[in-house]
């Protein structure tokens, strides 16, 4: 398999990813959504690195299928949707950085939030094994999600 297809292929796993994310938070997330859908494209061994400070990150390390479910937990909470407006991504064998350009709807404040995130992933046998995210602007993040 050339680089280029195993780019494509670990694109193709964040864009199922990506759409089964905003539905189980669109859903409402633990305990009222199916995390099937989304366990189906992360390896067991998966690890999401979030950035300390944000309302939603924790520790900052979520790891295996149990982690990224209580991540999602919260994620959910902080968020009543999540919707892709633009994505560019480049990728090399099994990474792929992906620009994404985000509106969330926050639930504590009603908020809407247009942000970029640029996350960089590592996918392994067709699944998501490493995930860094790094927001444009944290502090209207949190600032949306605040109540004042």
């Amino acid at each position: 398999m050339s680089t280029e297809d195993q780019a494509q292929d670990a694109w193709t796993v964040m864009e199922k990813f990506y759409r089964a994310e905003a539905a189980y938070v669109a859903a409402g997330g633990f305990g009222k959504a199916s995390y099937d859908e989304v366990a189906t494209y992360l390896d067991p061994e998966v690890v999401l690195y979030q950035a300390p400070g944000l309302p939603f990150t924790g520790t900052g390390t979520w790891r295996g299928h149990d982690g990224l479910e209580r991540f999602l937990a919260t994620f959910s909470e902080t968020w009543s949707s999540m919707e892709f407006l633009e994505q560019e991504h480049w990728g090399d064998r099994d990474t792929v950085v992906v620009r994404n350009r985000v509106r969330f709807r926050a639930r504590a404040t009603g908020q809407e939030v247009d942000t970029l995130i640029l996350q960089l992933i590592r996918v392994r046998h067709g699944r998501m094994l490493e995930c860094r995210p790094f927001y444009w602007d944290p502090t209207t993040i949190t600032t949306a999600t605040s109540h004042s």
